[in-house]
């Protein structure tokens, strides 16, 4: 009798799975910390150009490589976690984000950042498609309009806190080409221990890594075509912000203080967290419309700061912008997620984040080429001008979807 209870007391004292809500929680909060780290190199980027000595070019690729990083791995894998399931999947990409937190520390030239950024987007685009399938299959009502709420605050608010975070502690705390990482590294660890114990969530098969063409099912088509014109039009301006936005912060306030230099992305971010959560449950088509007009007077506000030299209409820009940016991308991320089956939940949510990394990095590579014939403020100019006139054809776009009555 003895010896058949053996066997069993190693499993009374396995980990308990998480419970669903718990389980829920930590895939949101993987969403947040993934773009939480996607920011914390930019205020840093001025101390590695002095040290290194490269052009805003080369800043523009460095950024480009992580956008492009995320891009390769969500075509490569896209489907992963509806294949093996969601937590070996998000396992790997925490691993491989720890692993990209060392690198970061140890990075000794301008060659190591581009590998760190490399390795940072492959991991960053299988923790996104993973995490946010997850939550859809986690979310204890099932509640898709929930689902793309938390999603947007924890992108949004994870993309500011990171800015603010990293600004503070390169202008006020020791070692500042360290310690942001450190912070990352124990924060993913805390992640990592916490997917350990994730309950088992999605299809238990074979990993297949084949290049795939991202797809989406035919009855999903019209609100995807909504969610990546929104995306297209908010990202396009955050990924000029998070690679651009600092220098030409440092440049409108007169000002090397990075605090100063990141206040423009924490404004622009913060903005669209605080948006989404007070107009969370207005209708997606109503949000769109919205926050598509909302998002392309904050364009031109800032064009105009650029004209007239004023960073208090810079930041007021960034403040209607940034609002704009948020409601118009939960309006249509919502519609998205109402309506995605079950079965290509990974699929759909990784093409959806290949068309938000192209927005945000094609726009940011390209004023890294254009910056230097131009002029930072010309480039803000053209660009910023561009992603208004976008955000309103999303805008009409989005009017035709409202419901007839």
């Amino acid at each position: 009798m003895a010896t058949a209870l053996t066997p069993a007391a190693p499993a009374s004292l396995r980990r308990r799975p998480l419970s669903p809500s718990l389980a829920y929680a930590l895939v949101a909060s993987v969403v947040g910390l993934a773009l939480f780290a996607s920011v914390t190199p930019s205020p840093l980027y001025g101390i590695y150009r002095e040290l290194w000595g490269f052009s805003p070019l080369v800043l523009t690729l460095v950024y480009g490589t992580y956008a492009f990083g995320v891009l390769a791995s969500l075509i490569l894998a896209g489907r992963l976690s509806d294949e093996v399931g969601r937590r070996p999947v998000l396992l790997v990409a925490l691993g491989g984000l720890m692993v990209t937190s060392v690198v970061f520390m140890l990075a000794d030239s301008v060659v190591w950042l581009f590998v760190a950024r490399g390795l940072q987007g492959l991991a960053t685009g299988l923790a996104l498609g993973a995490a946010s399938a997850a939550m859809l299959d986690l979310h204890p009502r099932r509640d898709p309009a929930a689902v793309g709420l938390a999603n947007g605050v924890m992108s949004a608010g994870g993309l500011g806190l990171g800015m603010l975070v990293s600004s503070t502690a390169v202008e006020l705390l020791p070692a500042p080409r360290v310690l942001p990482y450190v912070v990352l590294l124990a924060l993913f660890a805390i992640a990592f221990t916490g997917a350990l114990a994730m309950p088992p969530v999605g299809s238990r098969g074979r990993a297949r890594l084949t290049p795939q063409r991202p797809s989406v099912p035919h009855e999903v088509r019209r609100p995807f075509l909504l969610a990546a014109l929104a995306v297209i039009a908010s990202w396009s301006i955050g990924g000029l912000f998070f690679s651009l936005g600092p220098q030409f912060s440092s440049s409108l306030f007169h000002s090397s203080d990075h605090l100063v230099a990141g206040v423009g992305v924490f404004v622009l971010a913060g903005s669209a967290a605080v948006a989404q959560l007070a107009f969370g449950r207005t209708a997606p088509w109503a949000g769109a419309v919205g926050g598509s007009i909302a998002l392309s007077v904050g364009m031109l506000m800032i064009v105009g700061s650029v004209v007239s030299d004023s960073a208090a209409l810079y930041l007021a820009g960034a403040l209607v912008g940034g609002a704009g940016f948020g409601v118009a991308f939960l309006g249509a991320l919502r519609a998205l997620s109402a309506v995605i089956p079950a079965a290509h939940r990974s699929e759909v949510m990784s093409a959806f984040y290949v068309v938000a990394y192209g927005a945000l990095s094609l726009p940011a590579v390209l004023a890294g080429i254009l910056v230097t014939p131009l002029g930072l403020r010309t480039t803000f100019e053209v660009f910023g001008g561009a992603v208004a006139v976008l955000a309103l054809v999303v805008a009409l776009e989005a009017w035709r979807t409202r419901p007839r009555v």
